[in-house]
């Protein structure tokens, strides 16, 4: 629990940091960074699109003012492994329960233990997408905070 709540703390932090950045490019208001994690349904795709507004104002301009695109492999990685740990653990979950004869206990068991491990991949894919994230707007911010829309054009 604490580690969502950490998660979300710095997940709200970082969308607020890309309203400096880059507030264009900002599909959802910043509220949407932490209640989209718990509106039901929603949470399948809200959370997505903020980080995905995240992730595009995030992006490092090159040293000659130009902006650069950064593929968003870690981002659909993490999002990915989040959706899949969602669906497994309920599918599981469900299984657990219904289980009654012994077969159908070690195959609930078994299917809930490949869950876990999944939670396991999507835990070390979002370490990669906040790493990821952190650096590029440390990474950003010593460029200066000049929205890419507003980036000097180097050939006027």
């Amino acid at each position: 629990m604490a580690t969502a709540v950490v998660f979300i703390v710095w997940f709200h932090r970082t969308r607020r940091n890309a309203e400096v950045f880059d507030a264009g490019v900002q599909r959802m208001g910043p509220g949407w960074a932490v209640g989209g994690w718990f509106v039901p349904v929603a949470n399948f795709w809200f959370p997505y699109r903020v980080a995905s507004g995240i992730w595009e104002a995030s992006a490092q301009t090159r040293s000659d003012g130009g902006w650069r695109t950064v593929p968003r492999t870690p981002l659909n990685l993490w999002w990915a492994a989040w959706v899949a740990t969602l669906l497994a653990s309920r599918v599981t979950g469900r299984l657990w329960e219904r289980a009654g004869e012994p077969a159908e206990i070690v195959r609930a068991a078994g299917l809930v233990a490949a869950s876990d491990a999944l939670d396991v991949v999507a835990a070390v894919l979002a370490i990669l997408f906040v790493r990821t994230v952190t650096r590029m707007q440390v990474e950003r911010a010593a460029h200066g905070v000049l929205p890419a829309t507003e980036v000097p054009d180097a050939h006027r």
